[in-house]
């Protein structure tokens, strides 16, 4: 891969993992309710999702989605699903004083794997990843040169990325916690993180394989 290319690269990554969408979302929700340590199980699991979604890509899952409309179809609906069941969760959860330090949301104590199949569901259904990986991850690659070291230069690339952003928005969900203290605005931002959820759903939906 030239340089030139992998700077283009990074250039897309970078832009497209700083565009809120459901993983970044999630890793703020996350931050508010569990804090930010509790947070980084969620952060795991997107992160695997990544990286299943990126090698599946390379691997040929891309073509074979092409190929087979009704798979990529039935992946779609699943994602549509799942984001929708996220966005109604979110709409209807409770508020409260919330418990911890600096902790605004009513935190109810989930396991780290609890947080952490979260973190894979959501980075699975994640619209944004889908279409990266199967779309235009190929593209960066060059056939005439050798094919794994390549794909571990996109991927460690796209994942250092990626954790740079949710350092970001897990801060501001910390911060964002504060002035989450009144119940009211508790129940705003519930109602508007679910609405997003549920956007993003209805974009996956309306989407063209």
């Amino acid at each position: 891969m030239a340089m030139k290319t992998w700077w283009l690269y990074v250039t897309a990554v970078f832009v497209i993992s700083a565009t809120p969408g459901p993983n970044m979302l999630h890793v703020m929700v996350q931050s508010i309710q569990h804090g930010p340590r509790r947070a980084l199980a969620s952060m795991a699991g997107l992160m695997t999702a990544n990286l299943i979604c990126l090698v599946a890509s390379a691997l040929g899952l891309g073509a074979l989605l092409k190929a087979s409309p009704g798979l990529f179809d039935a992946l779609r609906y699943a994602g549509v699903a799942y984001l929708l069941w996220l966005g109604i969760k979110a709409w209807r959860a409770p508020v409260g004083v919330g418990v911890g330090e600096g902790a605004a949301m009513p935190a109810t104590r989930r396991s780290l794997r609890v947080l952490y199949a979260t973190g894979l569901g959501t980075g699975l259904s994640n619209p944004k990843l889908i279409v990266f990986a199967a779309a235009l991850l190929p593209q960066f690659i060059d056939v005439s040169r050798p094919f794994v070291p390549q794909l571990a230069v996109l991927v460690v690339t796209f994942m250092a990325i990626e954790v740079f952003w949710f350092g970001i928005y897990a801060t501001g969900g910390r911060s964002l916690s504060r002035w989450l203290a009144p119940a009211n605005r508790q129940r705003l931002f519930n109602r508007v993180t679910g609405a997003l959820f549920i956007g993003f759903g209805a974009a996956l939906l309306g989407s063209r394989g």
